[in-house]
């Protein structure tokens, strides 16, 4: 399991080109090798980016101002190698995709991986099976 939440700030929706974004992070983690072997199989990855409408940045009084918080959701069990090529990776892509817009205004971009156990997770999917196909 690798799910990947993104939270920006509404501010961001028209320049921010989400989609594309996700798109990006998600080829990342299914191509993602370390130590010859995938990290992530491509059934388990999802990307999701979520607008916050409300939100404050410090005092407030900068408007042009935005963020983007990534989260990384993985099972346990993964070498600490392959979390940190996770997470450089993926931050790598975000501060380039972001590059343009850093340049132009205020902006916090942020990503923390979080690893849990699987014994406190229920799932049902069917996708594993069919990118075997």
């Amino acid at each position: 399991m690798s799910h990947m939440t993104l939270e920006y700030s509404a501010n961001l929706r028209a320049d921010g080109a989400f989609s594309d974004l996700c798109r990006k992070l998600a080829q990342f983690m299914v191509a993602l090798e370390v130590d010859a072997a995938r990290v992530f199989p491509p059934g388990g990855v999802r990307v999701r980016a979520i607008p916050c409408e409300e939100f404050c940045i410090a005092d407030g009084g900068l408007a042009d101002a935005g963020f983007v918080h990534a989260v990384l959701k993985i099972g346990a069990g993964r070498s600490e190698a392959a979390k940190q090529a996770t997470s450089h990776g993926l931050f790598d892509i975000m501060k380039a995709h972001f590059a343009d817009l850093y340049a132009k205004r205020g902006l916090a971009l942020s990503l923390e991986l979080n690893e849990f156990s699987e014994s406190g997770t229920l799932k049902h999917n069917n996708l594993h099976a069919r990118f075997k196909k």
